[in-house]
């Protein structure tokens, strides 16, 4: 076949992201007080722009009402991959490290382990030097990205909790590109973060110090017994000597079981909540914090000003554009505002049961019904609920907080796992000292209540309360009543 020169015409669809675009995302992702800063900086670089008065935000059925800007971007839509989320659930439990500590003292480990609760409050945080990380180096754009996610779900000891499955399904991205980005989480300075749990988080410690050798592999395998303090038992499955074995333990007493706490976690600033809810005689009164929300409005008559003395094309020109920037961004505030306060309205809809009852009321809830819903992109939704806090009689809460996973309950509708978890941590706190509950009988208790778990899903969310196994609860009463 003969190979010459031709021209083709070719249809193609393709999303462009505008500089505008990619602000009125970022836009949606920006908290009330970050929302301040920004205007502060759009109001030193534009001169038609002004601080107007403040109004009152009244919910879902009463909107902003943009004025004269009587249109809106659409933010909705096919966007681009989202933006991986940096809040942390403030319900989430760190590393299960105190049954670790206290119990490892009785088997030897002791007082040479670091202090855990010893982390400065100063400097950035974990996710921000783990971040500086990704950034300095030549990633892809995607594996970037994903690491970036894994990071915005580390607890503040450093380990990841959220199953890689789930991740995986939220960016669209496959399973082996996940595991790719956890390795190079896992690759980063404090080593042992992204650790599943206390073994892989001391593999990854033994592994840069080059002693993971099979012996401390196996010993690492069988902490509970390092717990217990069987020496010549993990003498044996180590095949090691007395001495072998002593150096050992000295080695597993220099790494950090929190290695995340060498940072200084969230910043210890007071949240200020970017949305306020109270209850009313028909329901719930929903609005945005006025206190942290500042609107901007045009000078109009300063642009006729400034117009009128304009001698070139060149200085119309620049005028207009500043009026152009200045509409556009009063706009995308205005859609801001909508976005949230129409996701807001649903949240609470659908977890009312919390807002009356408590967190045993909540109901499982996903980005995809609440997007579902409100005819937005789950995308959208996700970028809103991100580093965004709810006030309302019972706490203030980030707005993820609200959304779960769920098991079978007897009513049909299912229970938020963070229902399960409280009702978890409120058996065992109430448990007869006498008679400490199994994971089995405490998965007998729950279904007797509605709630169909299977006894390792129960432990799953026992452990990730911090809440330790029967054994480690039975000992710790006996401690605490000598």
């Amino acid at each position: 076949m003969a190979l010459t020169p031709r021209l083709d015409l070719r249809q193609t669809q393709s999303l462009v992201m505008t500089p505008q675009l990619q602000q009125a995302i970022k836009l949606l992702a920006l908290s009330n007080l970050e929302i301040e800063t920004f205007v502060g900086e759009a109001l030193e670089s534009n001169p038609l722009l002004e601080m107007g008065e403040v109004r009152r935000e009244a919910g879902e059925d009463a909107p902003p009402e943009p004025g004269e800007h009587d249109s809106a971007p659409d933010f909705d839509g096919n966007e681009a991959l989202d933006v991986a989320s940096h809040a942390l659930d403030p319900e989430a439990a760190p590393g299960d490290m105190g049954d670790w500590g206290r119990a490892a003292s009785s088997g030897g480990l002791g007082d040479e382990l670091p202090d855990l609760e010893n982390r400065s409050s100063d400097g950035p945080t974990l996710a921000e030097h783990l971040l500086d990380q990704v950034g300095a180096a030549s990633y892809s754009q995607g594996e970037a990205l994903i690491a970036a996610r894994i990071i915005g779900e580390l607890d503040e000891a450093g380990y990841l909790h959220t199953d890689l499955r789930s991740i995986a399904a939220d960016l669209g991205a496959s399973l082996d590109e996940v595991e790719d980005a956890l390795l190079l989480v896992q690759s980063l300075d404090p080593t042992g973060v992204g650790a599943r749990d206390l073994a892989e988080c001391l593999m990854l410690q033994a592994k840069e110090a080059d002693r993971y050798d099979p012996c401390m592999a196996r010993l690492i395998e069988n902490l509970d017994l390092v717990v217990k303090g069987e020496v010549a038992r993990l003498k044996r499955l180590c095949q090691v000597d007395d001495e072998d074995f002593a150096d050992m333990l000295a080695e597993l007493r220099q790494y950090d079981p929190k290695p995340g706490c060498r940072y200084g976690g969230d910043r210890e600033a007071a949240i200020v909540p970017d949305v306020l809810v109270g209850a009313k005689a028909d329901g719930w009164d929903i609005r945005l914090n006025e206190a942290s929300l500042p609107r901007l409005v045009v000078n109009r008559e300063y642009y006729v000003e400034l117009k009128a003395g304009a001698r070139d094309k060149a200085s119309l020109a620049w005028l207009n554009e500043q009026l152009g920037e200045a509409d556009w961004l009063i706009r995308a505030l205005d859609q801001r505002q909508r976005t949230i306060l129409k996701t807001a309205a649903e949240i609470v809809k659908r977890q009312e049961g919390f807002f009356r009852q408590g967190v045993t009321a909540m109901r499982p809830l996903t980005l995809r019904e609440v997007a579902e819903a409100i005819e937005m992109h789950e995308s959208t939704v996700s970028r809103v609920t991100s580093n965004k806090y709810l006030a309302c009689p019972r706490g203030t809460f980030e707005l993820k907080y609200f959304f779960s996973s769920g098991v079978a309950a007897a009513d049909g509708e299912g229970a938020s796992s963070e229902a399960i978890k409280a009702r978890i941590r409120a058996l065992c706190e109430g448990e007869d000292p006498k008679k400490v509950l199994s994971d089995e009988a405490l998965a007998g208790l729950l279904k007797q209540e509605g709630y169909d778990l299977a006894r390792r899903t129960v432990a799953k969310y026992r452990e990730a309360i911090g809440i330790g196994s029967s054994a480690e609860r039975r000992r710790a009463k006996k401690l605490k009543n000598l």
